[in-house]
Protein backbone atom coordinates (compact mmCIF):
# COMPACT_ATOMS: atom_id res chain seq x y z
CA UNK A 1 0.00 0.00 0.00
CA UNK A 2 1.29 3.78 -0.94
CA UNK A 3 2.06 5.28 2.22
CA UNK A 4 0.05 8.89 1.75
CA UNK A 5 2.07 10.73 3.94
CA UNK A 6 4.85 9.79 1.69
CA UNK A 7 3.44 9.68 -1.75
CA UNK A 8 5.57 7.59 -4.58
CA UNK A 9 7.35 10.17 -6.97
CA UNK A 10 5.76 10.81 -10.24
CA UNK A 11 3.16 7.95 -10.24
CA UNK A 12 0.71 8.57 -12.89
CA UNK A 13 -2.26 6.32 -12.54
CA UNK A 14 -5.37 5.77 -15.08
CA UNK A 15 -8.51 7.24 -15.03
CA UNK A 16 -9.39 10.03 -13.22
CA UNK A 17 -7.12 9.96 -10.05
CA UNK A 18 -4.21 10.84 -12.11
CA UNK A 19 -1.60 11.16 -9.68
CA UNK A 20 -0.78 10.88 -5.85
CA UNK A 21 1.18 13.82 -5.58
CA UNK A 22 0.17 17.37 -6.01
CA UNK A 23 1.51 18.83 -9.92
CA UNK A 24 4.37 20.74 -10.74
CA UNK A 25 4.58 23.44 -13.12
CA UNK A 26 7.20 25.37 -15.48
CA UNK A 27 5.87 28.94 -15.09
CA UNK A 28 4.15 31.72 -12.75
CA UNK A 29 1.09 31.67 -15.06
CA UNK A 30 0.30 28.12 -15.55
CA UNK A 31 0.39 27.25 -11.50
CA UNK A 32 -1.73 30.50 -10.81
CA UNK A 33 -4.35 29.21 -13.67
CA UNK A 34 -4.36 25.37 -12.01
CA UNK A 35 -4.70 27.08 -8.32
CA UNK A 36 -7.73 29.68 -9.59
CA UNK A 37 -9.29 26.48 -11.06
CA UNK A 38 -8.83 24.33 -7.85
CA UNK A 39 -10.25 27.50 -5.92
CA UNK A 40 -13.71 27.21 -8.52
CA UNK A 41 -13.83 24.14 -7.93
CA UNK A 42 -13.53 24.10 -4.11
CA UNK A 43 -16.77 26.94 -4.67
CA UNK A 44 -19.11 24.86 -6.40
CA UNK A 45 -18.40 22.13 -3.84
CA UNK A 46 -19.36 24.32 -1.30
CA UNK A 47 -22.39 25.24 -2.71
CA UNK A 48 -23.46 21.77 -3.59
CA UNK A 49 -22.70 20.69 0.36
CA UNK A 50 -24.69 23.74 1.18
CA UNK A 51 -22.11 25.76 2.90
CA UNK A 52 -23.13 28.71 1.60
CA UNK A 53 -25.67 31.00 3.99
CA UNK A 54 -26.53 34.66 2.33
CA UNK A 55 -23.36 36.26 1.17
CA UNK A 56 -20.98 34.41 4.15
CA UNK A 57 -18.26 32.46 3.61
CA UNK A 58 -14.90 32.65 1.64
CA UNK A 59 -11.74 30.56 0.29
CA UNK A 60 -8.66 31.93 -0.45
CA UNK A 61 -5.54 31.12 -1.83
CA UNK A 62 -2.01 33.13 -2.30
CA UNK A 63 -0.75 34.18 -5.24
CA UNK A 64 2.35 32.05 -6.26
CA UNK A 65 4.01 35.42 -7.64
CA UNK A 66 3.20 38.04 -5.10
CA UNK A 67 3.25 36.47 -1.94
CA UNK A 68 1.33 39.60 -0.19
CA UNK A 69 -2.08 38.54 -2.65
CA UNK A 70 -4.44 36.02 -2.61
CA UNK A 71 -7.06 34.98 -4.74
CA UNK A 72 -10.92 34.88 -3.50
CA UNK A 73 -14.60 35.03 -4.04
CA UNK A 74 -15.94 38.35 -5.20
CA UNK A 75 -18.63 39.55 -2.74
CA UNK A 76 -21.97 38.88 -3.26
CA UNK A 77 -21.42 35.98 -6.02
CA UNK A 78 -22.95 32.76 -4.68
CA UNK A 79 -21.12 29.48 -4.30
CA UNK A 80 -22.34 27.45 -6.63
CA UNK A 81 -22.01 30.27 -9.66
CA UNK A 82 -18.22 31.09 -9.49
CA UNK A 83 -16.10 30.73 -12.39
CA UNK A 84 -12.26 30.72 -12.44
CA UNK A 85 -12.80 34.26 -14.65
CA UNK A 86 -15.45 35.52 -11.59
CA UNK A 87 -12.25 35.12 -9.02
CA UNK A 88 -10.36 38.67 -7.55
CA UNK A 89 -7.09 39.60 -6.69
CA UNK A 90 -6.53 41.67 -3.34
CA UNK A 91 -3.57 42.68 -1.72
CA UNK A 92 -2.93 42.82 1.84
CA UNK A 93 -3.84 46.28 2.32
CA UNK A 94 -7.38 45.36 0.85
CA UNK A 95 -6.86 46.98 -2.28
CA UNK A 96 -8.27 45.32 -5.67
CA UNK A 97 -5.42 44.14 -8.27
CA UNK A 98 -7.08 42.24 -10.52
CA UNK A 99 -10.57 41.25 -11.18
CA UNK A 100 -14.64 42.68 -11.15
CA UNK A 101 -16.57 42.74 -7.60
CA UNK A 102 -16.48 43.87 -4.36
CA UNK A 103 -13.96 43.10 -1.60
CA UNK A 104 -15.37 41.22 1.06
CA UNK A 105 -14.30 43.19 4.01
CA UNK A 106 -14.56 40.36 6.43
CA UNK A 107 -12.71 37.74 4.23
CA UNK A 108 -9.91 40.67 3.71
CA UNK A 109 -9.50 41.13 7.93
CA UNK A 110 -9.25 37.34 8.46
CA UNK A 111 -7.31 36.16 5.32
CA UNK A 112 -4.69 38.64 5.31
CA UNK A 113 -4.07 38.36 8.87
CA UNK A 114 -3.42 34.67 8.62
CA UNK A 115 -1.86 35.06 5.24
CA UNK A 116 0.43 37.26 6.70
CA UNK A 117 1.28 35.13 10.02
CA UNK A 118 1.65 31.78 8.19
CA UNK A 119 3.64 32.09 5.25
CA UNK A 120 3.32 28.05 4.68
CA UNK A 121 -0.10 28.71 4.26
CA UNK A 122 -1.54 28.52 0.27
CA UNK A 123 -5.05 28.18 1.26
CA UNK A 124 -7.29 29.20 3.82
CA UNK A 125 -11.92 28.62 4.16
CA UNK A 126 -14.68 29.57 5.91
CA UNK A 127 -17.97 29.33 5.85
CA UNK A 128 -21.43 29.26 7.86
CA UNK A 129 -21.99 25.96 7.50
CA UNK A 130 -24.64 24.68 9.96
CA UNK A 131 -22.85 21.90 12.17
CA UNK A 132 -19.65 23.85 12.08
CA UNK A 133 -21.88 27.05 13.59
CA UNK A 134 -23.63 24.46 16.13
CA UNK A 135 -20.31 23.12 17.48
CA UNK A 136 -19.12 26.53 17.69
CA UNK A 137 -21.49 27.52 19.77
CA UNK A 138 -20.05 24.93 22.43
CA UNK A 139 -16.69 26.59 22.84
CA UNK A 140 -15.06 23.87 23.23
CA UNK A 141 -12.43 21.21 20.47
CA UNK A 142 -13.23 18.18 18.99
CA UNK A 143 -13.31 14.97 20.66
CA UNK A 144 -11.71 11.85 19.22
CA UNK A 145 -14.90 10.11 18.39
CA UNK A 146 -14.26 8.75 14.90
CA UNK A 147 -11.39 8.05 12.78
CA UNK A 148 -12.15 11.28 10.53
CA UNK A 149 -12.46 13.08 13.87
CA UNK A 150 -8.55 12.05 14.16
CA UNK A 151 -7.47 14.20 11.50
CA UNK A 152 -7.82 17.46 14.36
CA UNK A 153 -6.06 15.70 17.21
CA UNK A 154 -3.66 17.85 18.48
CA UNK A 155 -4.37 19.85 15.53
CA UNK A 156 -7.02 22.82 16.00
CA UNK A 157 -7.72 25.80 18.31
CA UNK A 158 -10.71 27.19 19.40
CA UNK A 159 -11.08 31.02 19.37
CA UNK A 160 -13.11 31.86 22.34
CA UNK A 161 -14.00 35.22 21.73
CA UNK A 162 -17.05 36.50 20.00
CA UNK A 163 -17.40 40.56 19.66
CA UNK A 164 -19.47 40.62 16.47
CA UNK A 165 -18.70 40.15 12.29
CA UNK A 166 -14.92 40.91 11.98
CA UNK A 167 -14.06 43.84 10.39
CA UNK A 168 -10.86 44.90 12.03
CA UNK A 169 -7.56 43.14 10.80
CA UNK A 170 -6.91 43.79 14.89
CA UNK A 171 -9.42 40.84 15.10
CA UNK A 172 -7.61 38.67 12.20
CA UNK A 173 -4.74 38.84 14.13
CA UNK A 174 -5.91 37.78 17.36
CA UNK A 175 -7.88 34.65 15.47
CA UNK A 176 -4.34 33.89 13.23
CA UNK A 177 -2.48 33.80 17.22
CA UNK A 178 -5.17 31.68 18.31
CA UNK A 179 -4.73 29.16 15.30
CA UNK A 180 -1.12 28.89 15.62
CA UNK A 181 0.88 26.39 13.78
CA UNK A 182 -2.33 23.93 13.45
CA UNK A 183 -4.69 23.46 10.57
CA UNK A 184 -7.92 24.71 11.96
CA UNK A 185 -9.59 27.09 14.38
CA UNK A 186 -13.34 27.17 15.54
CA UNK A 187 -14.17 30.51 15.93
CA UNK A 188 -16.65 30.93 18.98
CA UNK A 189 -20.34 31.39 18.06
CA UNK A 190 -19.29 31.81 13.82
CA UNK A 191 -18.16 28.13 12.59
CA UNK A 192 -14.45 26.77 11.48
CA UNK A 193 -11.70 27.49 9.66
CA UNK A 194 -9.41 25.78 7.94
CA UNK A 195 -5.71 26.13 6.62
CA UNK A 196 -3.47 24.09 4.22
CA UNK A 197 -0.51 24.19 1.82
CA UNK A 198 -2.96 23.64 -1.25
CA UNK A 199 -6.55 24.53 -1.93
CA UNK A 200 -7.42 21.09 -2.37
CA UNK A 201 -6.25 20.48 1.74
CA UNK A 202 -7.88 23.49 3.13
CA UNK A 203 -11.29 22.47 1.43
CA UNK A 204 -11.28 18.99 2.18
CA UNK A 205 -10.35 20.03 5.89
CA UNK A 206 -13.24 22.19 5.80
CA UNK A 207 -15.47 19.67 4.29
CA UNK A 208 -14.33 16.64 6.64
CA UNK A 209 -14.26 19.29 9.80
CA UNK A 210 -17.87 20.50 9.30
CA UNK A 211 -18.97 16.19 9.15
CA UNK A 212 -17.08 16.00 12.20
CA UNK A 213 -18.93 18.48 14.06
CA UNK A 214 -22.14 16.69 12.72
CA UNK A 215 -20.94 13.68 14.01
CA UNK A 216 -20.38 14.88 17.47
CA UNK A 217 -23.23 16.50 17.45
CA UNK A 218 -25.13 13.62 16.86
CA UNK A 219 -22.85 11.55 19.06
CA UNK A 220 -23.74 14.05 22.24
CA UNK A 221 -27.48 13.70 21.91
CA UNK A 222 -27.40 9.79 22.18
CA UNK A 223 -28.69 8.73 25.16
CA UNK A 224 -25.34 6.77 25.99
CA UNK A 225 -22.11 9.06 26.24
CA UNK A 226 -19.61 8.80 23.42
CA UNK A 227 -16.74 6.94 24.29
CA UNK A 228 -13.53 8.80 22.49
CA UNK A 229 -10.76 6.87 20.80
CA UNK A 230 -7.40 6.47 23.03
CA UNK A 231 -4.81 9.64 23.04
CA UNK A 232 -2.64 7.34 21.90
CA UNK A 233 -4.53 5.48 19.19
CA UNK A 234 -5.74 8.98 17.99
CA UNK A 235 -2.09 10.32 17.63
CA UNK A 236 -1.24 7.15 15.46
CA UNK A 237 -4.52 7.54 13.60
CA UNK A 238 -3.99 11.01 12.86
CA UNK A 239 -0.93 10.51 11.42
CA UNK A 240 -2.76 8.11 8.96
CA UNK A 241 -5.49 10.52 8.20
CA UNK A 242 -4.27 13.93 9.03
CA UNK A 243 -0.87 14.70 7.21
CA UNK A 244 -0.82 17.47 4.41
CA UNK A 245 -0.80 14.96 1.94
CA UNK A 246 -3.52 12.85 2.89
CA UNK A 247 -5.91 16.27 2.94
CA UNK A 248 -4.87 17.35 -0.51
CA UNK A 249 -5.90 13.26 -1.65
CA UNK A 250 -8.61 12.92 0.19
CA UNK A 251 -10.11 16.04 -2.03
CA UNK A 252 -9.10 14.15 -5.52
CA UNK A 253 -12.07 12.62 -6.03
CA UNK A 254 -14.52 15.66 -5.12
CA UNK A 255 -12.29 17.56 -7.72
CA UNK A 256 -13.33 15.05 -10.36
CA UNK A 257 -16.70 15.06 -9.85
CA UNK A 258 -17.60 18.52 -9.56
CA UNK A 259 -15.16 19.28 -12.80
CA UNK A 260 -17.16 16.26 -15.10
CA UNK A 261 -20.58 17.18 -13.28
CA UNK A 262 -19.97 21.58 -13.69
CA UNK A 263 -17.15 22.12 -16.38
CA UNK A 264 -18.25 25.75 -16.47
CA UNK A 265 -16.59 26.23 -13.37
CA UNK A 266 -13.60 27.00 -15.84
CA UNK A 267 -15.15 29.87 -17.63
Amino acid sequence: MTDLAEPTPDVNLQGPARRLRPETFDSVEAERLHLKQRLAAAFRLFGRFGFDEGVAGHITVRDPEHTDRFWLNPFGVNFKHIRVSDLICVDHHGELVEGEGMVNRAAFAIHSRVHAARPDVVAAAHAHSVYGKAWSAMRRPLDPLTQDACAFFDDHAVFDDYTGVVLDTSEGDRIAEALGDRKAAILANHGNLTVGGSVDEAAWWFITMERTCQAQLLCEAARTAPIPIDDEIAKLTYSQVGSPAAGWFSFQPLYDMITRAEPDLFD
